[in-house]
């Protein structure tokens, strides 16, 4: 007999059910993304759990996640590489970890080089 899959948040289609009778709909707060001058980012390079492969990881972003998309893209674009946007973390295949510093500095975001 097959193992039931756990539903998670993602698979009740973005509600988010609540028990407060004093939520207001209308007055609920939407957050912006702050501006890359006020990012403070990190650039990872690792391999562990990959089987080996080479991924750079940049961890740090707040604000949106469509924001995040778009960043991601920009630099899967400029390093000419696919990667993915997994729990708030850009990843990116292979060790471009300074071009990505490069890329994001000239965004003006402000990054940090973490590890080796």
């Amino acid at each position: 007999m097959a193992k039931k899959k756990k539903l998670g948040l993602e698979d009740l289609g973005g509600f988010v059910f609540s028990t407060n009778d004093d939520f207001d709909l209308e007055n609920n707060e939407y957050t912006e993304t702050p501006s890359p001058e006020d990012q403070y980012l990190e650039a990872h390079f690792s391999n562990k759990g990959r089987g080996g492969k080479t991924v750079t990881i940049v961890k740090g972003f707040e604000g949106q996640e469509d924001d995040l998309k778009i960043l991601a893209k920009l630099l899967k674009k400029k390093c000419g590489v696919g990667g993915a946007v997994k729990d708030y973390e850009i990843i990116i295949q292979g060790n471009y970890r300074d071009k990505v510093m490069e890329i994001l500095k000239k965004e003006g975001y402000n990054v940090k080089r973490v590890g080796g």
